[in-house]
This record gives C-alpha cells, sequence and structure tokens, in this order.
C-alpha cells in the first residue's frame, strides 16, 4: 500500500497491454511492415508523386498559366509531351503543377480533419449530454451527401484553393470524430482505464497514456483514406467549376477544359486523370496496410 493505492492496481493502472486494440506495441510493427507489400507499393507510388510534384518548378521552365493562342490543341511532341490545350498551354507542364494544388488540399484536409475530429470526437466521448448534442450535429452534417454540402460551402465562400479545403475539411470532420469517439468509448472499458480512474490518476494522464496512444493507429488509417477522398471531392468540384479558379492548374481543371473536346483530345482528359488514378490507388494501397498492420484485430494479423 502507498498513499492508500494497492500496488496491484498502480501496476495495472500503469500498464500498457500489448494486445489492447491499437495499442503502443502496434505503432512499431517491423515484421508487420515487411510482409505487406501493399505499403511498400503506395509509399513508394505515392512518394514518387510527391517529390515529382516538389520538384515541378525545378524540372519544368514554362508557365502552367501562359498563354499561346497559336499553339492551340498540338499534338504531342517533343516540344510539349502532351500536347497543348483550347488556349495553347502546355498540357505537361499544367498537369504538373496540378499535382502540387490536388496533393496540397488532400493532405491539408486529412490533417485539418484528423485533428478537429479527433478534438471533437474526445470532447463528445466525455459525457453522456454533450454526446448527445455533439453527434447529433455530426449525423446532420453526415445526413448531406459530401458533394452537395461541399458545392453549397463553395457557392457561399466562392472558388480558391483555400476555400476547397475549408469545405471539404467541414464535409470530412464528422467521420473523423465518430471514429475518434467510437475508439475512445471502447477503451474506457478496458480494464487498465478502469483500474487508472480507480488509482485516482488525473483525467489528464489517462488521456495522454492510454486514450491518445490507442487513437492514433486508426486516426492515421483514416486520414489517408480522408486523404484520398478529399483529392477526389478537390477534383469533382473544380471539374463541375465550383472548385479552384479555372487559371489554377489542377487535374479537376485540367479534365474540365478538355470535356468538351474529348472526342478529338481525349488526352485532355485521360492523362490528368491516369494521374489522380494512380495517387488514389497509392493512397487506398498505403491505408489498406497500414490498417492492417496496426490494427491487431484483422483477421491477417491474428
Amino acid at each position: 500500500m502507498t498513499d492508500g493505492t494497492p500496488t496491484g492496481l498502480r501496476d495495472l493502472a500503469e500498464a500498457v497491454p500489448a494486445d489492447r486494440p491499437y495499442g503502443r506495441r502496434a505503432w512499431f510493427p517491423g515484421e508487420a511492415f515487411r510482409r505487406r507489400a501493399e505499403i511498400v507499393i503506395g509509399g513508394v507510388l505515392l512518394a514518387a508523386m510527391v517529390l515529382l510534384a516538389l520538384l515541378t518548378p525545378y524540372l519544368v521552365t514554362g508557365d502552367p498559366r501562359a498563354l499561346a493562342p497559336g499553339s492551340r490543341l498540338l499534338p504531342p511532341s517533343a516540344a510539349h509531351w502532351f500536347g497543348t490545350d483550347p488556349l495553347g498551354r502546355d498540357l505537361f507542364v499544367r498537369v504538373l503543377y496540378g499535382a502540387r494544388v490536388s496533393l496540397l488540399v488532400g493532405f491539408s484536409v486529412a490533417f485539418l480533419s484528423s485533428l478537429l475530429g479527433c478534438f471533437v470526437g474526445m470532447v463528445s466521448a466525455s459525457g453522456k449530454r454533450i454526446d448527445a448534442v455533439v453527434m447529433r450535429i455530426m449525423d446532420g452534417v453526415m445526413s448531406i451527401p459530401a458533394i452537395l454540402l461541399a458545392i453549397a460551402l463553395m457557392a457561399v465562400t466562392g472558388g480558391s484553393v483555400v476555400n476547397v479545403i475549408i469545405a471539404v475539411t467541414i464535409v470530412e470532420i464528422p467521420r473523423v470524430a465518430r471514429l475518434v469517439r467510437g475508439v475512445v468509448l471502447s477503451l474506457r472499458e478496458q480494464p487498465y482505464v478502469e483500474a487508472a480512474v480507480a488509482a485516482g490518476t488525473s483525467r489528464a494522464r489517462i488521456v495522454v497514456r492510454h486514450l491518445l496512444p490507442g487513437i492514433v493507429g486508426p486516426l492515421i488509417v483514416q486520414a489517408t483514406f480522408v486523404w484520398a477522398t478529399a483529392m477526389i471531392l478537390e477534383a469533382a468540384l473544380s471539374f463541375i467549376g465550383a472548385g479552384t479558379p479555372p487559371s489554377t492548374p489542377s487535374w479537376g481543371n485540367i479534365m474540365a477544359d478538355g470535356k468538351a473536346l474529348w472526342q478529338v483530345r481525349p488526352l485532355m482528359i485521360f492523362i490528368p486523370a491516369a494521374f489522380l488514378s494512380v495517387t488514389l490507388l497509392a493512397i487506398n494501397m498505403l491505408g489498406d496496410g497500414l490498417r492492417d498492420v496496426l490494427d491487431p484485430a484483422q483477421p491477417s494479423n491474428l
């Protein structure tokens, strides 16, 4: 006995079980990572796309916004690898610069929605009354189709990259919040958390030592899927003219420029669509692999 707390109870409260869902041991699953090719393939593809986007200003010298009416709708050639669009802009340059916009939107939305969704989810799980209010608000937001809600928000705020990030983040927060809430409610029923409460451990210490480590795994996995969803929403918004301004190169805008000419210049749609598809494939493969590795409850991990 020390300070009125049994030693066994204190040991249980301070323990970090190896088999708890999304536990600390799941953070460093070296062998599991090496066994899953989708993590390697997805990670390499995504890293290559991100590196290509970061190095775009050094790889190409053309201006993605420069107009050249005399060079409009040229076929692919040594001078213009992917040809030119109806305004004479180099399609290869625009696709590379479009990667910067699309990846920026996806990453920003994933980061912001994970951060804010984690906060909302933990607040919601802190009490029954606040949970009822917060979750009804989240359910109300989720009841509206994501693309319609994003279009409505863009109609209010106007077209820009920043506004696209804000609109899509608002759309994705409820999904992250519900995930975090569910994980927190599950972790609160674990014996080591109940022992920590019985031992008089402060709420802040319980959150830091027991709850946050359990949230990190599923939150990372969810962030990858939010990243992919955000890129799809950004492309859809830009394609219908409700996203980034037409002058800003993004994969959605490039496809929108080519939709009226798809029969004579199909590459204007197929090339940015291919870049978008490969990036989404990489992100989803990475997310699937991380889910299998970080969730010991997956059948492949049992």
